[in-house]
């Protein structure tokens, strides 16, 4: 009951982490980012599921970010100079999927009638920046974090339709998956690099 009535408050944490992931050039507030936007999964997640299922989604997350966060991603080279308008074009993506998760929602409420309108604007929320920030992800480390962005939207509309403790296990599996085979390729990136 806390967790539904209080749902705009992770709902709030979801556009800040959400967009601080795809606006941000340092590795260090995009891996904090990405584990504050697992905060507000559990949030929403804990409306349909029991307390502690829920707290998987919240444990998998910290532990993704953690493996992301010590496979020396601060030995891979710095971005290259970027242009002027590519953070305006960035802001306005984050709006344009912001709005579009605003007018899409409801639709989704109606046609599940199990899911509450804020687990459907988060869902779509992460997912829709999820899928921009892969669609202009050129890195590694951007990469995963996309792809465990977009996951973290199913998991959240999933989590209303389904409320197995098989299936909240694979996937956690499949973010510690990602999570570990992400820190793998970059820091094979970075022995490559030093072996040049």
């Amino acid at each position: 009951m806390f967790f539904q009535q209080f749902s705009f408050i992770a709902l709030g944490i979801l556009v800040v982490s959400s967009a601080a992931t795809l606006l941000t050039r340092s590795w260090r507030l995009r891996v904090s980012a990405l584990a504050l936007q697992y905060v507000g999964v559990f949030w929403l997640v804990a409306i349909s599921w029991s307390f502690g299922l829920a707290s998987i989604k919240l444990v998998t997350g910290w532990m993704a970010g953690a493996i992301l966060g010590v496979s020396r991603i601060d030995q891979l080279p710095a971005d290259s100079r970027r242009w002027p308008t590519e953070r305006l074009f960035q802001a306005l993506v984050v709006l344009l999927v912001i709005l579009t998760s605003v007018n899409v929602s409801p639709n989704i409420s109606a046609w599940v009638l199990t899911i509450h309108p804020s687990q459907a604007f988060g869902g779509l929320l992460l997912i829709g920046i999820g899928l921009a920030h892969l669609g202009i992800a050129s890195r590694g480390l951007r990469v995963i974090v996309s792809l465990l962005t977009v996951l973290s939207g199913f998991e959240i509309l999933y989590a209303a339709i389904e409320s197995s403790a098989l299936v909240a296990g694979l996937l956690a599996v499949v973010d510690l998956g990602i999570a570990m085979v992400g820190a793998f390729l970059l820091s094979s990136i970075t022995e490559a690099e030093e072996n040049e």
